[in-house]
């Protein structure tokens, strides 16, 4: 072919190309074969080392007391340690997590799970896991840890009733001045039952004045005994909106009687609390009644109920929220914390016990109650309670909203 230059030995431009000679072919493999021994070097150096990782990584999983899942983007366990095996009782690696989850019942505190009595090996008694999840950066897995806080939680009952005790111990004595005061009027009230002068209508009257003694000693010696056990004893699913219209229904009439506007509102459709309704439910209405009683005629007491996010709920966890806001004399603050002490009351015929039976029924739920107040400005009191983990791990959570109760 014209004009086409075949001649390897040419460079580009026309020059000669030098060639290499085999001192520098030889060169440049011991140079090749040396960095290939350097990378196989390092590669299985790397080897070693993730094979050390790997066995560490093995026999601390197995050392740990905590159950170790790992779940995949598929929600299939793919790897547990032996403690999650001695949990659950059987293998779980190739298993859904959502059946092992399924076996776990939600209890009155965020991330505190009860394996129910069938789950658990050899019929042992339940057991109480703390529950927390973590995903990995590549979002392909995620690992969850149970913690058995069985006899933690054990203690911490023990614990708080304890702490009860000892408070009712330091109450004696005002505890025989709150009883002796009302027995001494009923008995003085049916002494004069006695006087044979007393016409039926006088009659009628002391007898009166008697059982409403009575009745105030009977409600004094429940509000200690419900102080003194301080726990929730009963366990159900509720709705949220059912419970503020049930207290709604209940105090409406005595707002109406007082010539107090009472408000209402409750902002969490379907959603559900587990736990003591009727502890719940009377924590809820002593404050209410408290808030109507502090408010005059023609005053405004409103009852807001909405759900929180976990950034907003000041507990770590999506919460819920009853609050209770008057528009009294306010309270001055030397008497807002003392206001959930044991037997003080501002009030003549207030037990001072309401607000330690409320606080300690909101504790009992994981939750807490919460005073805002200043003189001349009313008060507001928010009972705050955790929601509990009543789904799977990972699970979305909806904030719904609802029309106003009334």
């Amino acid at each position: 072919m014209q004009g086409v230059n075949t001649d390897l030995s040419q460079s580009p431009a026309g020059s000669p190309a030098a060639p290499l000679d085999a001192a520098q072919l030889a060169e440049a493999f011991a140079l090749f074969s040396r960095a290939s021994e350097e990378l196989s070097t390092a590669y299985n150096a790397l080897q070693a080392q993730v094979g050390q990782l790997t066995e560490r990584l093995t026999v601390l999983m197995g050392a740990l007391p905590a159950a170790v899942v790992v779940v995949d983007r598929a929600g299939d366990v793919v790897q547990v340690n032996r403690a999650a095996e001695a949990l659950f009782g059987g293998a779980l690696v190739g298993r859904a997590w959502q059946a092992a989850w399924a076996r776990l019942q939600p209890t009155e505190t965020p991330g505190e799970l009860t394996l129910v009595p069938e789950a658990v090996a050899g019929g042992e008694e339940p057991r109480r896991l703390s529950v927390s999840e973590s995903a990995l950066e590549s979002g392909d897995e995620r690992i969850v840890l149970l913690h058995d806080i069985t006899d933690t939680h054990r203690m911490r009952l023990a614990s708080e009733r304890n702490e009860r005790l000892a408070a009712m111990g330091e109450m004696v004595a005002g505890l025989a001045h709150q009883l002796r005061t009302p027995l001494a009027a009923a008995l003085l009230y049916t002494g004069n039952l006695r006087q044979p002068e007393l016409d039926p209508a006088q009659r009628a009257s002391v007898a009166d004045r008697a059982l409403e003694r009575l009745r105030y000693l009977e409600r004094l010696i429940r509000d200690m005994l419900l102080f003194a056990r301080g726990d929730s004893l009963g366990r159900q699913r509720f709705g949220v909106c059912d419970l503020a219209a049930e207290l709604v229904h209940t105090l409406e009439p005595l707002a109406k009687a007082r010539q107090i506007v009472f408000e209402a509102h409750c902002g969490c459709r379907d959603t559900e609390l587990v736990g003591d309704r009727k502890a719940l439910g009377g924590a809820l209405t002593n404050l209410l009644e408290n808030a109507i009683q502090a408010s005059e005629a023609g005053g405004r007491v409103r009852f807001d109920v909405a759900l929180l996010p976990a950034t907003a709920s000041g507990l770590g966890v999506a919460a819920v929220r009853f609050e209770v806001s008057d528009e009294g004399r306010g309270i001055a603050p030397e008497l807002q914390e003392r206001l959930f002490e044991p037997f003080f009351t501002t009030r003549a015929e207030g037990t001072g016990l309401g607000l330690a039976i409320a606080r300690g029924v909101a504790r009992a739920h994981g939750g807490d109650i919460l005073l805002r107040s200043a003189p001349g400005q009313g008060s507001t009191f928010t009972l705050g309670l955790p929601l509990s983990l009543n789904a799977p791990a990972g699970s979305p959570s909806t904030e719904p909203t609802s029309p106003p109760l009334s």
